[in-house]
């Protein structure tokens, strides 16, 4: 399914404030501008503000009160990590973090368990056929992460 298009950084924030006051969340956001402040551009020399084309590198950072507790770190390449209660999931596609942060907050992610190999997982189902798996740690069980176990 296609998702809304947000072709900045401030187009996905401005999508995240929205939500979190649909969800009566509080939230905290962090932006980080230009290329000697992005945290990929490492190799920028100090004091450089423009990518090579010109383009000023935008990065954010939003904290979203819980539960769950949840970040999520915008880059401006047009993809995001998203944590939920600790688990990391990569590389989400920043059209792709509303719909994320809805189903996690619409109670649509829950836990997937397996008992030989041992493990959990953290599946966050996006609408159409878009899924997102990733194992939880066994130090990061939370309430929240254990409430409703599906096998």
């Amino acid at each position: 399914m296609e998702h809304a298009h947000l072709p900045t950084t401030e187009a996905a924030v401005t999508a995240i404030r929205a939500l979190a006051e649909e969800y009566r969340l509080s939230l905290s956001v962090t932006d980080d501008i230009g290329a000697d402040r992005t945290s990929r551009r490492t190799s920028a020399p100090l004091f450089t503000v423009t990518d090579p084309d010109g383009s000023l590198p935008h990065e954010a950072f939003v904290e979203l009160a819980g539960p769950p507790s949840v970040s999520v770190r915008l880059f401006p390449e047009d993809d995001a990590k998203i944590t939920v209660e600790g688990v990391e999931f990569h590389d989400v596609p920043r059209d792709s973090v509303p719909a994320f942060l809805r189903s996690v907050y619409g109670g649509l992610a829950f836990t997937k368990g397996r008992l030989f190999p041992p493990g959990q997982w953290l599946v966050v189902p996006l609408p159409g056929d878009e899924t997102y798996k990733e194992l939880i740690p066994f130090s990061l069980l939370t309430p929240w992460l254990t409430r409703d176990p599906r096998r």
